[in-house]
């Protein structure tokens, strides 16, 4: 018997598989047919399967006229408009073109579209009467008030969920990242349902269950805020948008990728307010500080931060140019994007290649980029150095181009601030020469490079003394420690004294434990052995760093210790982040 079942089964997949091949195959054969009646009849032909339809275009027509006329906007851009209709030639479509090009102002073209295309291109409207009303997240201090009263815990959010509309329902989990300060809030679709994450200081949990049927309404809200295309869920796009609250503004960056059970949407809360610019409340302080300090008041040279996706390079960047800001001084930035507004500072975004398709060119129905023309970081730079800056920062070193015409630009009397993806700062020399930087320029260009990483704070309100360090981890520490004892402010060896902390969780920090993060930093600075060594082309990081070690660099391991003995993070955390 299981064998007939399994031989039916099998059957009835075939069957499936042939007839949605056989329906294929019909589509391409009526798309051929109408492609050669357009040809045939001097018409202009479109297929919209898989094109790209904007809330915009789709919007420029009413439903109810475009189902009586057959007739949809695929394509709009102020200057330009494109109507696909089923018959062109109709006298009420070709008066329907003039119309809109004069309430328009935009030249109007007409094709010829099959059927399947049409159904493709109305079936947006369906997405569009619940949501066209909803310009915006408007969430105001009222609204913060009634979900801080109703959100102690995370399981709250799970229960008013399940008791709201769906319009309450993102304004709801927004409030909540807000609530809860969340860095990013991830919406993910699963096999049965969707699941609701925020990531808090770096780490992230999970918040909420919803239906899985509700992924394509809360999908389509998203999109329509942050001035996404409804209809494309098969290829990742980007957007943003804005919530004006009474005392900050956050902006809201927009990411949604297809998986294989529907999309994952990721929105990201950057609250300008939130930006702590002062070196001390990153966690930049004692001689690394002085070192960094000496290094930022030379009028030109690199500084460079390094670290993964995440450590805070480039919160450390708007730092020092929020130190050295002052009238005298012209500073630019180049950035992808730009996260935070800086007052006195010119700020420019960069085209990203996740922006190529809002460089489309569309002509007879087919979709071009000209990479050629966009604003790169190297094309950037090289303006902005035609503007006379005196500091010039830009976002990250990507490609040998960028990272030649900013050392040249270091060696010129300009101040070059970047970004540098590698695990520490001695890696960052390695990174460059292997990218093809001549070792005889980036020698002179470099000042100093940060190494970098995050980790989180305990909670004042419930930290207590940890018991659990065992002299293994002990005799790590004052191993680690010995080399900078004076640094420290202990005494060499005395393990009774030395002290951690850890924390138990309270209502002040949602039962986290930890509130807030801080950095761990390294400064390596450039002496005459390290230049040497980059110019004999002595390039290994590790010997790199063990002479910055030697020249009095506090490595990030010994900079977390002596923050973990300040009370500020558990010993726990840095060895989570940082491993010697």
């Amino acid at each position: 018997m299981a064998e007939d079942k399994n031989i039916h089964i099998s059957n009835d997949e075939t069957s499936a598989k042939l007839a949605s091949k056989l329906s294929n195959i019909a589509l391409k054969e009526r798309e051929k047919e109408v492609e050669e009646q357009a040809e045939k009849s001097g018409l202009s032909y479109i297929n919209l399967d898989k094109f790209p339809i904007s809330q915009d275009a789709i919007k420029v027509i009413p439903r109810e006229q475009a189902e009586s006329l057959q007739t949809i906007c695929f394509l709009y851009t102020g200057e330009e408009m494109r109507l696909g209709s089923l018959n062109p030639n109709n006298p009420q479509v070709v008066n329907l073109s003039k119309e809109l090009a004069e309430k328009h102002h935009s030249r109007v073209k007409i094709y010829l579209l099959s059927q399947n295309s049409f159904d493709i291109a109305f079936k947006i409207y369906e997405k569009i009467p619940t949501i066209i009303t909803f310009e915006g997240v408007n969430i105001t201090e009222e609204d913060l008030q009634k979900y801080e009263v109703k959100l102690k815990t995370f399981q709250d959010l799970q229960g008013l969920l399940s008791e709201i509309s769906l319009t309450e329902m993102i304004n709801l989990i927004v409030a909540a990242g807000l609530k809860f300060e969340a860095s990013d809030i991830h919406i993910e679709t699963e096999a049965e349902s969707v699941k609701t994450r925020f990531r808090i200081d770096g780490m992230l949990h999970d918040i909420a269950s919803m239906p899985k049927e509700s992924i394509e309404k809360i999908g389509s809200r998203i999109k329509l805020l942050a001035g996404l295309k409804l209809n494309i869920g098969n290829k990742p796009q980007d957007g943003r948008f804005t919530i004006h609250l009474s005392k900050e503004t956050v902006e809201v960056r927009v990411s949604i990728i297809p998986t294989a059970y529907g999309e994952s949407i990721v929105m990201r809360l950057l609250k300008a307010a939130a930006v702590g610019l002062e070196f001390d409340s990153l966690g930049v302080k004692g001689k690394s500080f002085n070192d960094l300090k000496e290094e930022m008041d030379k009028p030109n040279g690199m500084i460079i931060t390094t670290g993964p996706t995440g450590s805070g390079k480039t919160t450390t960047l708007y730092a020092i140019l929020n130190k050295l800001n002052n009238p005298d001084t012209k500073i630019i930035t180049l950035e992808d994007p730009i996260e935070y507004k800086l007052p006195g500072i010119v700020q420019s975004q960069v085209e990203s290649a996740d922006m190529e398709e809002s460089n489309e060119e569309t002509t007879g129905g087919i979709r071009t980029v000209n990479r050629s023309s966009r604003y790169t970081f190297a094309r950037g730079l090289r303006a902005i150095l035609r503007q006379d800056p005196d500091i010039v920062m830009v976002g990250e070193i990507r490609d040998l181009e960028t990272a030649e015409t900013a050392i040249n630009a270091a060696l010129t009397g300009h101040l070059m601030l970047s970004t540098l993806h590698t695990n520490s700062a001695a890696g960052a020399i390695p990174r460059l020469l292997a990218m093809g930087v001549q070792a005889f320029l980036l020698a002179p260009s470099l000042n100093a490079i940060v190494g970098q990483r995050l980790v989180r704070k305990l909670c004042p309100h419930c930290k207590i003394e940890d018991n659990t360090v065992d002299n293994k981890t002990m005799t790590t520490v004052m191993n680690s420690l010995n080399e900078i004892a004076p640094e420290s402010g202990h005494k060499p060896n005395d393990l009774v004294n030395l002290k951690f902390y850890t924390s138990k969780g309270c209502e002040k920090c949602h039962g986290l434990g930890y509130k807030g993060r801080i950095g761990l930093y390294e400064i390596f600075t450039m002496s005459q052995k390290v230049e040497q060594m980059i110019l004999s082309g002595t390039i290994s990081k590790y010997e790199l760093e063990k002479q910055a070690i030697k020249d009095g660099m506090i490595t990030m391991l010994q900079d977390g210790l002596l923050k973990a003995l300040d009370g500020v993070t558990s010993i726990e955390e840095v060895f989570r982040e940082v491993k010697d």
